[in-house]
């Protein structure tokens, strides 16, 4: 089934249809949200929410964009709406599940019984330093390098899920790139790894 054959579908209210959209597009919608809420259950609660606006606003979707487009926009909104509604709680949660998921990842690295126990636990520190350093980004900065890198978008449907100029798309990214950039040099060299 297409999309303009799904999108048909909803109009007139086909379950099936809204079944067949969600089954498409539920991973690309959760994996968006998750990349920049960083929580798979609140990423998956804002796919949810996502999924209901489409079924709710299909009439007013205008087929001068990809379905596809539209969703990652949306799932975009949500998170950074998400975001922006729960910033001080998250933080100070944030926090506390970081501290407890560096000690259990130091716990386990000790107890590992695999042959190169520090290397894993290198890469494991690396990763949360990188997903720290990512979150760190402006947020306009932090979509746009998620939608890149993690959703391997193009620079042409950044722009159109942003609503923004493929000039202003690059501007973003290698904005985020030298701020990245500039992080983690300083990580390396104060031997946070």
């Amino acid at each position: 089934m297409s999309d303009i054959e799904i999108i048909e579908q909803l109009k007139q209210g086909s379950e099936a249809a809204f079944k067949k959209l969600v089954d498409m597009h539920q991973k690309l919608v959760v994996n968006t949200c998750y990349g920049l809420v960083q929580n798979r259950e609140d990423a998956e609660d804002i796919a949810q929410d996502v999924f209901v606006e489409v079924y709710r606003k299909i009439d007013k979707f205008r087929a001068d964009a990809k379905l596809s487009t539209w969703l990652y926009r949306i799932a975009v909104n949500r998170s950074l709406n998400h975001i922006r509604n729960n910033k001080k709680h998250r933080w100070f949660q944030g926090f506390e599940n970081e501290v407890a998921e560096k000690n259990r990842e130091l716990l386990q690295a000790r107890t590992a019984d695999s042959d190169e126990p520090e290397y894993d636990f290198e890469n494991k520190q690396r990763a949360i330093i990188l997903k720290e350093a990512i979150n760190s980004l402006p947020q306009n900065q932090k979509v746009a390098f998620t939608l890149s890198k993690y959703e391997d978008l193009s620079y042409q449907e950044i722009a159109e899920v942003m609503n923004l100029s493929v000039p202003s798309v690059e501007s973003l990214l290698f904005r985020a790139k030298k701020g990245l950039q500039k992080k983690l040099y300083k990580c390396y060299k104060k031997k946070c790894m």
